[in-house]
């Protein structure tokens, strides 16, 4: 393989600018860029401690412990919020199914009781609802002219 200079990975953004003959130098987005006009920060301290991260630790007993414990606290946390999200969209369609109940239980309710109860008492009848619906004449509605 020929070293490229655009970057480390030979990528095809670098492997296309490479073919092209461009000089790295000149280009912003290379490294070679960035350090000769003073822009690299490999040098900065929040660098060396980013090598610092990602070196291998010692195994430590009771930091795997904890670490495991926490593990299921995560693992229940997840869960209760995904079980609580799910009730919350499921809220919804339980008011909606308890409107139908009792739009069905209003046009059933002499199934359910004998209609001289409800004549004798109106407190076993629930209330009825008023809605006001305005209807647009359409062309079908509208009488025929000759």
């Amino acid at each position: 393989m020929v070293f490229n200079l655009f970057a480390t990975m030979p990528r095809s953004k670098c492997h296309k600018n490479f073919k092209m003959k461009r000089n790295p130098r000149k280009v912003k987005w290379t490294k070679a860029y960035r350090r000769l006009h003073g822009k690299d920060m490999t040098q900065d301290s929040t660098f060396e401690f980013e090598r610092k991260r990602n070196r291998p630790e010692r195994y430590d007993r009771n930091l795997a412990e904890n670490t495991l414990k926490a593990i299921k606290k995560i693992d229940k946390i997840i869960s209760d919020r995904a079980s609580d999200h799910i009730k919350n969209r499921l809220k919804t369609g339980k008011v909606q199914r308890q409107k139908e109940a009792r739009k069905q239980l209003e046009l059933g309710i002499h199934l359910v009781k004998a209609p001289l109860a409800l004549a004798q008492d109106s407190s076993l009848c629930l209330p009825k609802i008023k809605v006001n619906v305005s209807q647009a004449q359409t062309e079908e509605n509208q009488p025929m002219e000759d």
